[in-house]
């Protein structure tokens, strides 16, 4: 079955505060993004894989793929103004496969074991994406500024890889851009195919703030070596 992963990494870093986008930032000693394409690179070693950055980064991102050993495994993909705009554009260079895996580039620690369900999944019902349990208790707020307790059994934390059968995803990302698109099962969804939720990780973190990338470290000096 051959597979294609679309490392999407489109942020500017802002909220982190670094002066770098957030994906550049040291992990260990290899950058963030880099950490996110040695995960599939383990366990998907014959994956294609693409890179999609906003194009003003594109140089900086080559210069360090030579540095860590990636030069031509990867094929670069122009950003867009949304989401949904930079996996269009990549779809538009990706070559035809039976898989393809969307990862947001700041998950660097996703389990080897998440991928592989994600990959399971999709290939039986097109479209799955990983999903963890909330902890945090949960509040609805009316307009009026009143609040309600809300169930929590009820919703679903979704992570990334999300994976999708390649002739599925290239059909619904024909779609016009819509502001509902949050991520790419729900543009899956609106072109009408159902999605299927499989585990994911508390650990699948997903890197936004400084005291995430803290705990990141944290983790990532626990896995074992």
């Amino acid at each position: 079955m051959k597979t294609a992963v679309l490392i999407v990494a489109g942020g500017s870093g802002t909220r982190m505060g670094a002066g770098v986008p957030k994906q550049f930032l040291p992990l260990g000693g290899r950058p963030v993004i880099v950490r996110s394409v040695d995960r599939f690179l383990e366990v998907l070693p014959d994956a294609e894989i693409y890179i999609a950055l906003p194009e003003g980064l594109h140089g900086e991102w080559n210069d360090m793929a030579g540095l860590y050993g990636l030069c031509g495994r990867y094929t670069l993909c122009r950003g867009g103004e949304t989401r949904f705009h930079t996996v269009r554009n990549s779809l538009e260079v990706m070559h035809p496969c039976d898989i393809v895996l969307i990862h947001d580039a700041v998950r660097p620690l996703v389990p080897h074991e998440v991928i592989m369900r994600v990959v399971g999944g999709a290939a039986v019902s097109g479209a799955s994406i990983p999903v963890t349990l909330p902890v945090d208790s949960f509040r609805s707020v009316a307009a009026d500024g009143s609040s309600a307790p809300f169930d929590r059994t009820v919703l679903r934390a979704v992570q990334t890889p999300q994976g999708f059968r390649y002739e599925l995803l290239t059909a619904a990302y024909r779609q016009p851009y819509e502001t509902r698109f949050t991520d790419d099962a729900s543009v899956v969804e609106a072109y009408g195919h159902k999605v299927t939720l499989c585990e994911g990780s508390p650990g699948n973190i997903k890197i936004t703030y400084p005291e995430d990338l803290a705990v990141a470290r944290a983790l990532l000096r626990e896995e074992p070596h």
